[in-house]
């Protein structure tokens, strides 16, 4: 059965929307002029003063709707009800991207992709995040299971820069992976022992560069779809660099091959 115009329609739009929670962070996001809110979610059990007063009255003043929830809606919205205070807000994300619509679009030159494989800590995710946006990195390939939560400490780590990144989400990234290489890229896992150097490598039109977990680097899974690894050369006896500082090099690296 062929999906109608109009669901794919909501679904394009919805793939494009962030849920964050909070009662800080989200009167802080309905504070920056830059961002776009659909809707501002609260449960019924807060109590109408302080923050959550001023979180409906910033609402009031933009035209966000504000939709009241029981405790268990509200959990099943942020996803985090231990962390979510009772607050969430969806914000509307530009540069969002469906990958299978990413890899369909034409392109006008090389495109470069960073694909994150079990990176757990959210200040990792959002410094990775900021990194990527700041340099030359066409979209930052994201399993939805398996990675830090988009949550406050990540958004806080990337300095608000999130919410603008070229973010590709997907179920899981060895299938996302051999997609790209559907579409002619070469896969290039970051592997401290390879003797091939990143600054040596010679990219072709369509690379994905796949940074590892911070414990256990590139899974076997992720590992099994790669055509070629490579290292960051390093002094000093030095092994293996904070994977934000890794994802930084790889940004600014293919920066500067433009």
């Amino acid at each position: 059965m062929t999906d109608s115009p109009a669901y794919r329609e909501k679904k394009a739009f919805f793939d494009k929307v962030l849920t964050a929670y909070g009662r800080n962070p989200v009167l802080e996001i309905l504070q920056d002029d830059t961002l776009v809110c659909h809707a501002v979610h609260l449960a019924d059990s807060n109590r109408d003063t302080g923050i959550i007063a001023r979180i409906k009255e910033r609402a009031r003043q933009l035209g966000v709707p504000v939709k009241m929830h029981s405790r268990e809606e509200l959990a099943r919205i942020s996803r985090n009800g231990r962390q979510d205070q009772g607050v969430a807000v969806d914000v509307v994300c530009p540069s969002f991207r469906d990958l299978a619509a990413y890899l369909s679009e034409p392109s006008q030159r090389p495109r470069r992709l960073l694909a994150l494989d079990g990176i757990t800590n959210p200040q990792n995710l959002g410094m990775i995040i900021r990194s990527a946006a700041a340099g030359s990195i066409d979209g930052i390939l994201l399993p939805r299971k398996g990675s830090a939560a988009l949550g406050p400490l990540a958004i806080k780590a990337s300095a608000g820069t999130l919410f603008r990144a070229p973010l590709l989400l997907c179920t899981a990234l060895p299938e996302a992976l051999s997609q790209c290489k559907a579409h002619g890229a070469q896969v290039c896992t970051l592997n401290s022992a390879s003797p091939d150097s990143f600054f040596r490598h010679q990219a072709g039109e369509f690379t994905v560069y796949v940074l590892g977990n911070e414990t256990d680097g590139v899974s076997a899974s992720v590992s099994a779809v790669a055509d070629v690894q490579l290292a960051i050369p390093m002094c000093n006896g030095v092994e293996s660099l904070n994977v934000a500082v890794t994802a930084s090099l790889i940004a600014y690296g293919t920066y500067l091959e433009r």
